[in-house]
């Protein structure tokens, strides 16, 4: 009789997180776009984090995020590219092998940066916010991924469009997950969470090179 109880329980709450997740999606549709063309202009684009192999190459997944951002900023549609992602060991690494990768695609350095404390997609978007001062975002992943990173950048206040980087390959796996980080994210949002760590302003208005330097690492912090 327990066990069947917990089965409900459990039954129940992944249906709700599915309820809510359908629900975000429908709201946040009208800011994702497939088509660069139909894209409105921001300060920056957003390159979410993904997986990076052990020699430093760049995941297909992170691929295509970074090669979207590079179109958006060849097509003049953002002046500025922020890289987000987990930088918290010199082991694992998603921010400068994106950075280095758009800077051989030609984009100049001191366009891009780099933000070393993305954790999660909440705290990519908080920390666009507090930490690089951005207003508007043009967020850069696949279609699995955007409603949740569209819905908490804007109930953060940003003004944010997802633009997608999918190319035709399923994601099942990843859609499977989006399903718990939903619920993650409304309880960082209902909660007000802040980031471990923001650390000193680097405004996308200014100069990206000085977020290249190890002080902008959550390495850096964690020695102070």
């Amino acid at each position: 009789m327990r066990t069947r109880s917990v089965v409900f329980v459990v039954l129940g709450l992944f249906v709700l997180c599915l309820g809510f997740v359908l629900y975000v999606s429908a709201k946040t549709r009208p800011y994702i776009h497939v088509s660069v063309e139909r894209v409105p202009k921001a300060e920056v684009a957003m390159v979410l984090g993904a997986s990076v192999t052990s020699k430093g190459m760049l995941s297909p997944v992170l691929k295509q995020r970074a090669d979207k951002a590079a179109q958006l900023y060849d097509a003049g549609l953002v002046k500025k590219i922020l890289v987000t992602g987990d930088d918290g060991t010199k082991e694992h690494n998603e921010v400068y092998p994106v950075g280095k990768y758009l800077v051989a695609s030609g984009i100049p350095q001191e366009d891009i940066f780099l933000d070393h404390a993305g954790f999660d997609t909440y705290s990519s978007m908080y920390r666009a916010r507090d930490v690089f001062g951005v207003t508007s975002v043009l967020v850069v992943s696949q279609y699995f991924h955007l409603p949740r990173a569209i819905f908490i950048a804007r109930h953060l206040g940003l003004e944010a469009f997802g633009v997608d980087a999918s190319n035709s390959e399923p994601y099942i796996k990843n859609s499977l997950r989006e399903v718990p980080a939903f619920a993650k994210a409304f309880i960082d949002l209902a909660a007000g969470r802040v980031p471990k760590y923001l650390g000193a302003p680097f405004p996308v208005s200014g100069d990206g090179d000085a977020t290249w330097v190890d002080d902008a690492s959550p390495r850096y912090f964690k020695t102070l």
